[in-house]
């Protein structure tokens, strides 16, 4: 019953890099396996930059060496290395080493070029390659792809800047700078020790040919409906993908890219095994897609008649979920990303002001810089959650999140999430420096339901172990955890986290009966994409099945993302420490809200009215003396009681000892003991509101919770709506007896002076 759960955008390396968009796979590789560049002669070439200005090969008589790179203004890697060669530049240019950059794109304009070539502050010539007719003759296929010529100009060395980003994996750091230690052994005299390195980046946008012999499948009738369908949500102005697939011009250029990465099924990022489950966000392009995206590439791409062009999808502009009700900040200023080095995760908190209890339908959290944001957890917590004091710690409290990957959280109509009254939102954000100094203030978007039309409420739920310990250098190591549940429930969706050591996980059901099935199998987990998955139907488990997850970790040295192989390591929040939680949407099978909001005190006021005298029954005086030995014993003096008052929801018993409010009995529907909790229940007396009732000589009547101060109130006001607080004296220890109903104002003044007498009789 839920559309998307999960949200998070990704950053721009994250959308190609680890999707495999530089792999080693597609028509690119036949070329990459050809015989070695180094050596190669360069002939004199001529082209000009993006103002028009020429430029030729050979350069400078003065110039002993000349690296040339191509590059392309969209390829997310640019990002990084354009300050690292910019550096290299100025460091080598008084030693004899002119850089020059040529992009061979056929999407990229020159306006981009130089937009380009001033945002990423680069200061060395920037050349268009009009049919990429100089990188064919380079030989050049990625961007960024480095080729350094002597004075002959002759290839000395090709391939990548350095060895931090590999095929689907970014190292936490660089190990080899290998055009720096290779101009450093070139202007020294000596021979380069590494000449050739495989180049990762993007496949350079090329001018396509017909292989085919025929063109019958073009971008207007068959491609942009795919497009569409698969990939414009994300590859949009605004969005985001780093480029935009929304028009012939840009789409071609990226033609041979998409076929690599989707052939590899990288892109759309999907991880799920097809064995096991279906889900209804299943994001891999058919058998059928894959091969109409082929038969364009092999025949040129053609544009094809402008009339076949479908009408483009219609998004709102700046939210995925439409205009939301209420937008929150994370903070009132702008947070100053630094330009390099390891941000650990910030923590903002805010008070969006709810003085009543609020329904989330739907909920999008937005990067103010996608460049720098990583992702963005965003956790709603009540009084008592609060209280703890530790708001850097989000369980139990998850409201929404943007991640690589994930989707925002929309609700079907009926269902929603809720944040209490009095709740303030934290915000987890986790920045990654670009190599420039900016700044970010990210927001959430809510829009909200109806709380006559909410029928059940859906919470974010988990298992997970906090106990990590994972060896040095241990490839495979594996952690459970397990999450029974009480009643009947409806499972939704499911997220799985870890962090850069996480290698596989899975979710099992294991049914009363002992029967297991497995419902999600990540056979090859990747932590750059933050997935949900949604299950195509809901699936309903029986009161005691168990959510059985298994996850396993790689902290070898084979495990090229990890941060150091040879650390023990342990839970954290941090991406260098480690996670093992099994999300997952639900919610109870047999909840209806709207039937708990009925107004049953109606019932009672129709049968007494507020003066009218309450008997306690003689089935009322025979269970209430023992009703506190047994939760069970309280249970059948709460039916009872309801038989006469049915806007009676709870009875519990609290005692105060060792400086500590207990809830010692408690009787209630099982549904709301997962919201509010129950039987062992602590709160230390300076916080608890409840437990100053000890000392009060009258009873206390509480008309409206969400109304209420106080740690202990405002998390019962999650499910309850007025309450009586009796004080009573039992066994020695002093303590409240309390009785709660979902409505509010739901006890006249008959029914406290009833449920005083039931009290004084409780032991």
């Amino acid at each position: 019953m839920m559309t998307n759960h999960f949200r998070t955008l990704l950053i721009l390396t994250a959308v190609l890099l680890t999707s495999g968009a530089f792999g080693e796979v597609g028509r690119a590789a036949d070329k990459e396996k050809a015989p070695s560049l180094v050596g190669k002669q360069i002939e004199a070439f001529s082209l000009s930059d993006f103002r028009g200005q020429p430029w030729q090969l050979p350069a400078g008589k003065d110039q002993k060496f000349v690296v040339v790179v191509f590059l392309g203004t969209d390829c997310p890697l640019m990002m990084h290395y354009s300050p690292r060669l910019q550096d290299l530049s100025n460091r080598f240019a008084d030693q004899g080493v002119a850089f020059v950059a040529i992009n061979s794109n056929v999407q990229d304009s020159l306006a981009e070029i130089g937009h380009f070539a001033k945002h990423s502050e680069i200061t060395f010539p920037m050349l268009k390659d009009p049919g990429n007719k100089i990188a064919d003759a380079f030989g050049a296929e990625r961007t960024p792809e480095v080729f350094v010529l002597d004075a002959e100009r002759k290839v000395r060395y090709h391939g990548r800047i350095d060895d931090q980003y590999l095929p689907g994996i970014a190292r936490p750091k660089v190990s080899r700078k290998d055009l720096e230690i290779a101009l450093e052994e070139l202007v020294a005299g000596k021979a380069v020790t590494q000449a050739e390195t495989q180049p990762v980046g993007c496949l350079i946008g090329k001018v396509l040919r017909n292989e085919s012999g025929t063109n019958e499948v073009t971008y207007t009738k068959h491609i942009a409906g795919l497009l569409n369908k698969h990939c414009v949500r994300c590859h949009r102005e605004g969005e985001i993908g780093p480029f935009p697939l929304t028009n012939y011009e840009e789409v071609v250029g990226w033609a041979e890219m998409m076929e690599e990465v989707v052939g590899q099924q990288r892109m759309p990022p999907w991880h799920a095994s097809p064995e096991h489950g279906k889900f209804r966000n299943d994001a891999r392009l058919s058998n059928a897609e894959k091969e109409l995206l082929s038969k364009w590439i092999d025949g040129g791409a053609p544009e094809g008649d402008p009339q076949d062009l479908p009408p483009a999808p219609q998004f709102t502009q700046g939210w995925q979920i439409g205009e939301p009700d209420l937008v929150v900040y994370m903070s009132e200023t702008e947070f100053q990303v630094p330009a390099s080095g390891e941000v650990k995760y910030k923590y903002f908190m805010v008070d969006p002001g709810f003085t009543e209890d609020k329904w989330v339908q739907a909920a999008e959290c937005r990067p103010g810089n996608r460049q720098v944001v990583h992702h963005i957890i965003v956790a709603a917590k009540d009084g008592r959650a609060l209280a703890r004091g530790n708001n850097n710690d989000l369980e139990g409290a998850w409201l929404a999140a943007t991640a690589p990957g994930a989707k925002p959280l929309v609700l079907d109509e009926g269902y929603a999430k809720k944040i209490p009254a009095g709740s303030k939102l934290i915000f987890q954000m986790h920045y990654t420096p670009n190599g420039k100094a900016t700044s970010d203030r990210s927001c959430i978007g809510l829009k909200f339901a109806d709380p006559k039309t909410v029928h059940k409420e859906v919470v974010t739920a988990q298992a997970a172990t906090r106990a990590l310990r994972i060896p040095p250098g241990a490839d495979n190591h594996r952690v459970e955890a397990t999450h029974t549940l009480k009643r009947d429930s409806i499972i939704y969706a499911f997220f799985p986290h870890m962090h850069l050591r996480g290698k596989a996980f899975r979710y099992t059901a294991i049914f009363p009966d002992g029967r297991r099935e497995i419902l999600l199998d990540i056979p090859h987990y990747d932590f750059s994409w933050q997935n949900s998955y949604e299950l195509a139907e809901p699936l309903r488990l029986p009161a005691g099945s168990k959510l059985y997850c298994e996850a396993y970790f790689d902290n070898s040295k084979d495990n090229l993302a990890n941060p150091d192989p040879t650390a023990t390591v342990r839970w954290g929040d941090q991406t260098w420490e480690e996670m093992m939680i099994g999300y997952f949407a639900m919610s109870l099978a047999d909840q209806d809200l709207q039937q708990v909001a009925l107004r049953r005190t109606d019932d009672f006021l129709k049968n007494f009215g507020q003066d009218k005298e309450v008997p306690l029954t003689a089935q009322i005086d025979k269970l209430a003396p023992d009703s506190l030995k047994s939760n069970e014993a309280l249970m059948k003096l709460g039916q009872e009681l309801r038989k006469t008052a049915p806007q009676l929801d709870r009875v519990c018993w609290t005692r105060v000892e060792n400086k500590q409010l207990e809830v010692v009995r408690c009787a209630q529907e099982p549904e709301l003991e997962q919201v509010v909790g129950g039987v062992g229940r602590k709160l230390p007396v300076l916080v608890s509101k409840v437990a100053k009732y000890v000392e009060k000589e009258k009873v206390v009547v509480l008309k409206e919770l969400s109304a209420e101060s106080g740690v202990d109130v405002q998390h019962m006001a999650r499910a309850y709506g007025s309450s009586i607080h009796i004080p009573v004296k039992i066994d020695g220890a002093p303590g409240t007896i309390n009785f709660w109903s979902a409505e509010k104002d739901a006890f006249p003044p008959n029914v406290v002076t009833w449920l005083e007498k039931v009290a004084s009789e409780m032991k």
